[in-house]
């Protein structure tokens, strides 16, 4: 079958290029609309009982994650040029599209009593801009007077002030994205400009769109230093341009080919999709160079271009597609999950391994039977003298020294064990960016100052409608509010008990020290005001209260933010101090408090795809060992393939824990990519080995020495240009791009041993008894077992075929 693949190829090799030209350029043109999310509810399960609570609590009270904060530190925001700067700023971003709200010092409101409709109305601090310093000072002192904005909006301590922007969600999960963040930062820019005062940027919109920036920018760098690096590499390799520009401009093709289906598919990029550009890359390179290698070796023996390229197909075909489909199968266990970014990326991943595969085994045969045939020099690399040694170097260690081999392995395997303890599963929702960046400093100014910019919400449920009108109730959140409040990782919270504070302030007229919770006496008398409070404004006393409070009063919200302090410390923040403090403030009550948020679902996300990746990995072991049963018909087979696996996962886990890699979504992910290449490398050395094996008269150390120095070359070759490849990315300063260059680099170089050296160990010791028998009902069968010259000839009627550019076909 896989001979008339290649003689159907080659036929209509001028067709077949065309038709992967015009419908590459036709991705090419779908792939332009592809759009970037960052959308942390894809990680965790819709069905989920907290994702399920986090949409309720979405539904009754809002976003939670869609404000864009300004921060400065500078007593000149005080004097009258630059505060009239800071009103403009907050007016322009006011009308900026896709800008639902802004809060700040010019824009901040006032509750005031109206003893005439016995209610409560809000008022602007700064009716109108000041004109005059005297006016400033009078009004900062209005605000100073205002016990609810202390610590929101100004901090006590530093005078350190800041704007908050509310982003409408619709804007923030599109395109549109960066055309808002981009008009705010540029009036920010102008504002610090012509102010000279320094400005502070945090908040969930603008660290998302910061990082797509920023890591996008530097993973195209390095993805274009990784092509001229890995050219370089290829071109010494095999000494032709040729072999250069092919294989690369497959692994465009492929590229464009999956950016267009994720727009296809109805996708977005995210945090894992991303990943899967420089995934294929692992899987192109070694289709091109397999394939290349092979070509020059039947090449040099038969001196045919068609007859050589014929082989090839025939021979490493069908095994190259169970190579790629062990490497699919990884990923695709993946889509049977209902978490939406994981079921993307095994989808997307799944597709475009075989599209990979398709194009690799189109263009190499179809281009290199139109261009000339390899001359002596570029052949020279099937002899080269190091890669000999090399070769001759395992030969001898396998046949030899398998003692030792067996020792470095379990020496190996115990080291390993120490690194994989030292493995820490912990996530930051600031991850990657370096400590120096300026979005770190930022962070650090806003955490110093005001606690924390990350959104973290708690609801409390009275069990009963209109509960949160009784005092005994509203003393106990007033009580949980101090609790969170004395937190260092906790900013000042807000939550109706803070609202109803500030309504007794304005009830008496004002007079900070009236900023308490309404007790026996004054509680009817608030409580009718605000009843009779019904303004239809944004900025009205009961929309005010409304974001608080859900219709029934019988839910109230507490909304915090915290520092981003990790998953670690989050953790031991909730265990150990707030979840214990909930049970003593509302012990003998029916009053239930459950924390929900973005925070939380981001950190229950990622625990969510480290535990599934396991679970993945497990099915993928199964279903690869189902394809090499298949393959082989042969349970010491899967024994064969699968112990190698195990043997490079377990050494790239002790590298992770000795280079202090922490395990998250992007790094786990390193474990189904070396699974790929240990397999793919796996299962060309056994068909291979098999092969030889099949042969009459042939012993089992004959057939180790000529699979080593058939199949051990390519896997050499491949091996080093993607390690070498790869290991650029471990220069980078963002934390992802640098595990995935050592982790991938590391797994490179444990798959040389694991499939080079300790693999033929185990075949040289199990298999003394002589040839290795493969049963007819293997798929190996397929495989071309002894295949001669004239078996060749006689398949193909080569008088029909012609090399093109002017070139005859040369006949054996």
């Amino acid at each position: 079958m896989w001979g008339h693949i290649a003689l159907f190829i080659i036929k209509f090799r001028r067709i077949l290029l065309l038709l992967i030209a015009v419908s590459t350029l036709g991705m090419a043109w779908i792939a332009k609309d592809v759009q970037m999310t960052y959308d942390f509810a894809q990680v965790v399960s819709p069905k989920d009982p907290d994702m399920v609570y986090f949409q309720q609590f979405k539904k009754t009270f809002g976003e939670d994650g869609n404000i864009l904060v300004l921060g400065m530190q500078d007593s000149a925001i005080y004097k009258l040029p630059q505060f009239r700067l800071y009103d403009q700023l907050a007016n322009d971003l006011v009308k900026v599209p896709g800008v639902s709200g802004v809060l700040g010092l010019p824009k901040l409101i006032q509750i005031q009593k109206d003893t005439v409709h016995n209610s409560f109305v809000t008022a602007p601090v700064f009716a109108k801009p000041p004109t005059s310093q005297a006016q400033l000072d009078s009004l900062m002192r209005v605000v100073n007077s205002i016990e609810f904005y202390k610590g929101q909006v100004i901090a006590p301590r530093t005078g350190a002030t800041l704007l908050a922007v509310t982003l409408d969600p619709k804007w923030l999960n599109s395109d549109r994205r960066k055309e808002v963040m981009n008009n705010i930062l540029n009036l920010s820019a102008k504002f610090e400009k012509d102010s000279h005062i320094k400005l502070h940027y945090a908040g969930l919109p603008y660290v998302r769109s910061t990082m797509t920036s920023k890591v996008s920018a530097e993973m195209k760098f390095f993805a274009g230093l990784m092509v001229v690096v890995m050219a370089i590499i290829l071109f010494v390799f095999f000494r032709t341009w040729s072999a250069v520009v092919v294989p690369l401009l497959v692994v465009i093709i492929v590229m464009i080919w999956c950016v267009a289906s994720i727009v296809l598919l109805g996708f977005k990029i995210n945090l894992l999709t991303g990943l899967i550009p420089s995934i294929l890359v692992v899987i192109s390179v070694p289709n091109c160079t397999y394939l290349l290698s092979r070509y020059h070796y039947d090449y040099r023996k038969s001196g045919n271009q068609i007859l050589a390229m014929t082989r090839v197909i025939r021979k490493i075909g069908l095994i190259t597609l169970v190579n790629n489909t062990t490497t699919a199968i990884g990923f695709f266990v993946f889509t049977f999950t209902d978490i939406a970014i994981l079921y993307q990326f095994g989808l997307v991943a799944t597709i475009n391994i075989f599209v990979a595969f398709i194009i690799s085994f189109i263009m190499i045969p179809a281009v290199f039977t139109y261009l000339p045939g390899p001359t002596d020099k570029q052949l020279e690399h099937l002899d080269s003298k190091p890669l000999v040694g090399i070769i001759h170097f395992l030969d001898f260690i396998v046949l030899r020294r398998r003692r030792t081999i067996y020792l470095t392995a379990a020496v190996l395997v115990g080291l390993a064990s120490i690194g994989i303890s030292r493995i820490e599963a912990v996530s930051f929702m600031v991850d990657d960016l370096p400590k120096q960046s300026s979005v770190n400093e930022d962070l650090s100014f806003f955490e110093a100052r005001f606690g924390g910019v990350m959104p973290l919400e708690f609801v409390v449920d009275t069990k009963q409608p209109k509960g949160l009108l009784k005092l005994p109730n509203l003393q106990k959140i007033d009580q949980f509010d101090k609790f969170l409040q004395a937190q260092p990782e906790l900013s000042t919270p807000i939550s109706m008990v803070t609202f109803l504070k500030a309504a007794k302030q304005a009830f008496y007229n004002g007079n900070p020290d009236f900023y308490k919770l309404p007790d026996k006496d004054d509680k009817n008398f608030i409580l009718s005001y605000l009843a009779n409070s019904q303004g239809k404004g944004a900025n009205s006393t009961s929309k005010l209260l409304k974001t608080f409070m859900d219709s029934t009063q019988q839910r109230a919200r507490i909304s915090v933010k915290i520092a981003d302090i990790g998953s670690h410390k989050l953790d031991t923040l909730v265990n150990r101090r707030i979840d214990p403090a909930i049970k003593r403030i509302f012990a003998g009550t029916d009053m239930v408090v459950r924390r929900t948020g973005t925070t939380v679902i981001f950190t229950k996300g990622n625990e969510y795809v480290i535990g599934t990746l396991g679970e993945s990995l497990l099915w993928a072991f199964g279903l690869v060992a189902v394809v090499v049963l298949l393959l082989f018909h042969s349970v010491r087979t899967i024994f064969y393939a699968l112990v190698p696996n195990i043997l490079t996962l377990t050494l790239t886990a002790g590298v992770m824990g000795y280079f202090g890699i922490v395990l998250k979504p992007a790094t786990a992910l390193i474990y189904v990519i070396a699974l790929g290449i240990d397999g793919d490398n796996s299962i060309h050395l056994l068909a291979k080995f098999r092969q030889e094996m099949a042969m009459p008269g042939k012993s089992v150390s004959e057939a180790i020495t000529n699979t080593l120095s058939e199949a051990g070359s390519s896997m050499f070759y491949t091996s080093i240009v993607l390690f070498i490849g790869f290991s650029i990315y471990g220069f980078s300063e963002f934390g992802g791009t640098k595990a995935l260059g050592v982790l991938m680099g590391a797994s490179l170089l444990i798959t040389n041993f694991s499939n080079l050296v300790f693999l033929p160990a185990l075949l040289v010791t199990f298999e003394r008894g002589g040839s290795w028998k493969t049963p007819k009902a293997a798929l190996v069968h397929h495989y071309d077992e002894s295949y001669h010259e004239e078996d060749d000839d006689i398949d193909l009627n080569l008088q029909r075929l012609s090399v093109e550019q002017g070139n005859a076909v040369k006949t054996t």
